[in-house]
């Protein structure tokens, strides 16, 4: 691999397919005419294309656009948030509706600013999905929420289908990668989910390129499955500006799928693996079985009705 220049040139394996069809605009108007915000969007994700085009998922953002934290590799703004909207779980729910979604992700910047760090409005935009849209697959990504128990607790009382906490990177490299988190703190949250709802399944993410080791990518390996965690994924960090840290190196495909095996044999039900994969990637393949029925069928029962075209109009 290419040693760490001022910037280093991206691989050829890091082009991605650009495809704005209808599916893809009427999504990117519909978030607009809601006053929706995406991670999708706001964290420049590279597979939003095929997501939003292809596979009928999404990943809306709540709680605002402007987290409380500067973490160093994320694009998502900082500053002082704005009040609570609590109007924002309805409309995420009704978009969900509209674009005919069979799985959802949602997430939420940090809001350290709140005592319960925006569990309540979490829980309540999980509740409406589910009220509106009873087949969608639902999975949750939120912040830390500094660790609080009792937050935590309200958040899991909507029951959402998958829990993702993202690790983002190795013990030592957390201190400089992500602001105001700790790497303990997001493993014992993760395995607080498993105290709760012992059934749902668990999720973390780790980016690499920013300096680890090989040995270092086990090791956060065997410390989710310590705490329970059941799925994994790994991608390639890419620099969003030049203020943010840079790349150090790139990993090959090869590389990626070395990894994802290691992650299968010591344990992971499922771990996606790749130089574009982020957290949300492919999310729709890893609900547990029982949630993946509910889905099945209802969506067979949507499919047998009258066939027409998603309506993104208002």
């Amino acid at each position: 691999m290419a040693k760490n220049e001022e910037y280093i040139r991206k691989p050829d394996w890091l082009k991605i397919k650009i495809n704005t069809n209808e599916s893809y605009t009427g999504l990117k108007k519909l978030m607009r005419n809601k006053s929706l915000n995406t991670v999708c969007e706001e964290a420049r994700c590279p597979n939003i294309h095929e997501c939003w085009s292809e596979r009928k998922t999404a990943t809306f953002m709540i709680l605002g656009d402007t987290c409380t934290r500067g973490c160093r590799f994320c694009a998502v703004k900082t500053g002082l948030p704005t009040e609570l909207d609590w109007g924002e779980p309805a409309r995420v729910a009704e978009s969900v509706q509209i674009m005919g979604l069979q799985h959802v992700v949602v997430t939420a910047v940090a809001r350290d600013d709140l005592k319960d760090g925006g569990a309540a409005v979490f829980a309540e935009t999980v509740r409406r999905i589910r009220e509106v849209n009873p087949g969608c697959t639902i999975e949750i990504l939120p912040s830390d929420m500094k660790g609080d128990y009792e937050s935590l607790t309200t958040l899991m009382s909507s029951a959402p289908d998958i829990f993702n906490h993202n690790i983002e990177t190795v013990r030592r490299l957390t201190r400089r990668v992500r602001a105001r988190a700790m790497y303990d703190r997001s493993l014992t949250l993760l395995q607080r989910v498993k105290e709760i709802s012992p059934k749902t399944p668990t999720k973390s993410s780790i980016m690499v390129g920013l300096g680890e080791t090989k040995e270092e990518i086990i090791e956060t390996m065997d410390d989710l499955l310590a705490h329970d965690v059941d799925i994994m994924t790994i991608g390639q960090y890419l620099q969003p500006t030049k203020k943010h840290l840079k790349v150090e190196r790139y990993y090959h495909p090869d590389e990626f799928e070395e990894l994802k095996q290691i992650a299968l044999s010591k344990g992971f039900s499922h771990c996606e693996a790749g130089p574009l994969v982020r957290s949300s990637y492919h999310a729709d393949e890893q609900v547990n079985a029982a949630s993946a029925q509910r889905r099945i069928k209802y969506m067979k029962g949507y499919e047998e009705q009258e066939e027409k075209e998603v309506d993104f109009t208002f």
